[in-house]
């Protein structure tokens, strides 16, 4: 009886790529949220490690290597079941173990004196891993003829004017200075570019993509179109951005930036794989 509600809620939607359903999406939410808790707790301990703008900043590489690794399994190139590793939510296990490898062994290299910071190797281990996995689609692409650089040039540029359209609306209207703080303007982004490729793929792009997400593909259904996504955005950025400058005042500094670190990623990741989902037609 357990065995079987484990396969139908969390087990087949990972094998037969099945949307998501409000089981596996409210345990995965739950998962984040301790998660969020017990790097913080770990991180503390750290006399060398410093949870602070440089360090989200230095991790984005790592949340662009995720989205494009996804993209890796969905072009079928893996065929035996190890693909299964770069599936949600496995693959925010793959995703963790490396980034964490890598920074636990700069910090050592750091307090060991072999290097004057540790945020330097950190950063360019992701970047390598990301530039090597966007190698790898690259070949892909062009092997089978389809690199769609203008479905890319699209993409990107809604997520540009929308991000900018927001930060305006901030910055001037709400007169909202901190909403020039680098790490807002790459929340806005990703989560725009979440909705853009979403939007696209859905209304736009040949193939028809749909959405998998549950709140997301009913609000598509109700409003009869994927452009319903950027007010839904809208409805979560403000207040969010909001309720996070009050808290980065009031609570602790390096729960204050993983937090955000986590609103980030569930943005940028799935928008960057789908963005170029769509850009190699698979």
């Amino acid at each position: 009886m357990i065995w079987d509600f484990i396969e139908q809620y969390y087990i087949d939607p990972i094998r037969y790529g099945q949307p998501y359903n409000v089981v596996d999406t409210t345990t995965y939410a739950l998962v984040l949220i301790l998660a969020l808790y017990l790097i913080y707790r770990w991180l503390s301990r750290s006399r060398t490690i410093a949870i602070d703008g440089r360090f989200v900043l230095c991790t984005l590489p790592y949340v662009v290597m995720g989205g494009l690794l996804r993209v890796v399994q969905d072009t079928g190139m893996i065929t035996s079941d190890w693909q299964f590793l770069l599936v949600t939510p496995l693959i925010y296990f793959v995703m963790f173990a490396y980034t964490a490898g890598v920074l636990v062994i700069s910090a050592i290299l750091q307090e060991r004196g072999f290097i004057a910071d540790y945020l330097r190797p950190y950063s360019l281990a992701g970047m390598a891993g990301a530039a090597i996995t966007a190698g790898v689609l690259i070949a892909f692409g062009l092997g089978n003829g389809i690199i769609a650089l203008p479905v890319l040039g699209a993409i990107m540029a809604m997520s540009v004017l929308a991000t900018l359209a927001v930060y305006a609306a901030m910055r001037y209207l709400l007169s909202w200075t901190y909403a020039s703080d680098p790490l807002y303007l790459a929340l806005l982004f990703g989560q725009l570019l979440d909705a853009s490729a979403t939007s696209y793929g859905i209304d736009i792009h040949p193939l028809h993509y749909t959405e998998v997400h549950v709140v997301g593909s009913n609000l598509i259904a109700l409003a009869g179109t994927a452009f319903v996504m950027y007010p839904l955005k809208l409805l979560v950025l403000f207040p969010g951005v909001w309720v996070l400058e009050r808290f980065r005042h009031d609570g602790p500094a390096a729960l204050w930036h993983l937090i955000l670190l986590a609103m980030i990623t569930v943005g940028l990741a799935p928008g960057i794989r789908d963005m170029v989902r769509m850009v190699l037609y698979v």
